[in-house]
């Protein structure tokens, strides 16, 4: 009974991580680019260091096709925060099934055994 109530405590913080990373998970996979200008004589025209970084991020959209966008420099570290919370809701959400998944092969081996 005690794996039962470290089991059960082991979901509830679950539960609870995965409702505060829900409020600023991202989904997508972040890229940085580095470009050339349209402005004639400018030093990334001529072999020298291109403009940059800047962050983009992609994601498989409704239809499968990949699909993204160009995050402003703003909203680069929120940005950056959000794709490391999805990671982690991941993770956490594949633990929370593995969970559930023992339970309910405990509930039937304790139901079997009566």
């Amino acid at each position: 009974m005690l794996q039962v109530a470290g089991t059960s405590a082991r979901r509830r913080k679950l539960l609870s991580e995965i409702a505060r990373l829900a409020e600023v998970a991202i989904f997508g996979t972040l890229s940085e680019t580095y470009r050339t200008c349209g402005s004639p004589g400018c030093h990334c025209q001529s072999g020298g260091p291109k403009h940059g970084p800047h962050l983009n991020i992609s994601y498989r959209g409704e239809k499968g096709k990949t699909t993204g966008y160009y995050v402003p420099k703003g909203a680069e570290q929120a940005t950056r925060e959000g794709v490391a919370a999805w990671q982690k809701l991941q993770d956490g959400l594949r633990e929370l099934a593995e969970l559930n998944k023992e339970r309910n092969l405990r509930q039937v081996r304790e139901a079997d055994s009566r």
